[in-house]
């Protein structure tokens, strides 16, 4: 079998293994109909080649046919088959960086520029849903970011920076409000988005990909994308049975995009997150649970849960910085909602799955030219949906009107996300953060005095030696340093093949 023949099937292959994996997923069991794409078989000259069928790859090509430009997208698997179609499905306001960091280091003048541009990702995906009429995505108002611990001097000025500074629209929630809704004794005071919403990312994926083609875009489905020529004015994407012309390439392959771009890949921490839906629990979770929007109880350590089908909560929690096999969370997710709501009973557990996702060191999303014709959109992890929309649209906008709004992201480089002394840094860092929590959660409750938080493991000094140690062998750039792209003129193939990790 020639290499080109074995790639293919080896597509075919990791497709079935995509179907039968998504089966585990609520999402898939409840998505709406939709075609299989066919594989690229010939030759094909586009004005833009976009790799990767997630939410950030089927904005931009959307946008871009609808300016009238041809386009193609090719994906090594199928259309949001991982992080885009097996999310929480939250769509929110502004960024997984928080916002005095941003601020801290652009500036606020530029913080609102940003700010601006994702809410006006959030806007998108809402405006999408109505004006294609999207079937099955049932968005819902509202996120609440709850506290477990009482710590109304922060709330007050996150709600001073989000709402008077950068202009979001937030309410600040008193325990005794947050309980009417949410009846448990764990949570205190809390922030609200109403602006915010919720939906089924799967099918919101799947109606993005319709419009994409409505508007004449082209999607291939099981094909990877195994080598690039970006020199001259046309640049060559390599497939198993076909090869792409386009003057724009688009990367949007998160970190799927390792074979054929190992450097930019190095760049993404790769978080596995854990996702289950419960069985349904009848009147007491409206009983117990008297709020429609989304919830998240921690800075990225605990749980974020909502409502779906009527009477079932989905619940997420729990990363790893290394796949592991959903089951051995579900349990865990199921005990965490028992000691929130303990009213509820037996919470059973009828779907898990697990989704990898792409964070940055910096915690901001990495959208720009890479060097002429070249364009990058990854990094999502830990924002929401708004930030896929808002970085098609700025992409797409860049290649078609030459708006150089990207350019705010300038400040927020490619950065070594420090292969495995990253890893191990970034596990140890959500185990402690989960314990230190939980410690504070517990004093909170008891009436004691609250401590003040400590740094983490990763970050005392002798972790650092440690990972300085580690980045002094034979490694790429120091974790923190900004990472050049390089990209070789004469093609980039290692003869691994594909988006597949």
């Amino acid at each position: 079998m020639s290499r080109g023949a074995r790639r293919c099937a080896d597509g075919q292959k990791d497709r079935g293994l995509d179907r039968a994996d998504q089966a585990t997923s609520w999402y898939a069991t409840t998505a709406v109909p939709a075609p299989q794409r066919a594989p690229l078989a010939a030759a094909l000259d586009v004005d833009v080649c976009v790799i990767g069928a997630g939410l950030a790859g089927l904005t931009t090509a959307r946008e871009i046919a609808r300016a009238g430009w041809s386009v193609a997208v090719v994906e090594a698997r199928a259309i949001a088959w991982n992080a885009s179609g097996r999310n929480c499905g939250f769509v929110l306001p502004g960024f997984a960086a928080p916002a005095r960091s941003i601020v801290e280091r652009v500036g606020l003048a530029r913080a609102k520029e940003l700010w601006a541009l994702a809410q006006a990702g959030l806007e998108y995906v809402r405006r999408t849903i109505v004006d294609t009429r999207m079937r099955g995505v049932e968005p819902i108002d509202g996120w609440l970011s709850v506290c477990k611990f009482d710590d109304e001097d922060s709330s007050n000025a996150t709600l001073q920076l989000l709402g008077h500074d950068l202009g979001t629209q937030v309410e600040g929630w008193s325990a005794d409000r947050v309980r009417d809704v949410l009846k448990s004794n764990r949570y205190f005071n809390a922030i609200h988005f109403p602006r915010a919403f919720h939906l089924h990312p799967l099918n919101y994926a799947l109606g993005l990909a319709a419009a994409a083609e409505a508007a004449g875009a082209h999607i291939f489905e099981s094909t990877p994308a195994i080598a690039l020529d970006p020199a001259g004015v046309r640049k060559r994407v390599e497939t198993p049975n076909g090869r792409l012309r386009a003057t724009h390439v688009v990367l949007a392959g998160n970190v799927h995009i390792g074979a054929l771009m190992p450097r930019i890949a190095a760049t993404l921490l790769p978080i596995w997150t854990y996702l289950a839906t419960t069985a349904r629990l009848g009147p007491r979770l409206r009983e117990t649970i008297n709020y429609y929007g989304a919830i998240s109880d921690g800075e990225g350590a605990d749980n974020h849960y909502r409502i779906v089908d009527g009477d079932r909560l989905l619940i997420s929690g729990c990363l790893t910085t290394w796949e592991a096999d959903p089951r051995r969370f579900a349990g865990r997710l199921a005990a965490d909602i028992s000691r929130l709501y303990p009213q509820l009973g037996e919470i059973r557990i009828e779907h898990r799955w697990s989704g990898v996702l792409g964070r940055t060191i910096h915690g901001m999303p990495q959208i720009g030219e890479l060097s002429p014709g070249i364009w990058l959109a990854s990094g999502f992890g830990g924002h929401g949906l708004n930030t896929t929309a808002m970085a098609g649209n700025l992409i797409a906008r860049a290649i078609v009107d030459n708006d150089d709004s990207w350019r705010l992201f300038l400040p927020f480089e490619l950065i070594w996300s420090g292969g495995l002394a990253g890893r191990v840094a970034t596990q140890m860092g959500y185990w402690w953060t989960r314990g230190r929590d939980a410690m504070r959660a517990r004093a909170a409750r008891a009436g004691a005095p609250r401590a003040k938080p400590g740094k983490p493991p990763h970050q005392r000094p002798a972790a650092t030696r440690r990972q300085a140690r580690a980045a002094s062998r034979p490694h790429p750039p120091t974790p923190g340093q900004p990472v050049e792209p390089q990209l070789d003129p004469a093609g980039i193939d290692d003869g691994a093949g594909g988006l597949n990790p």
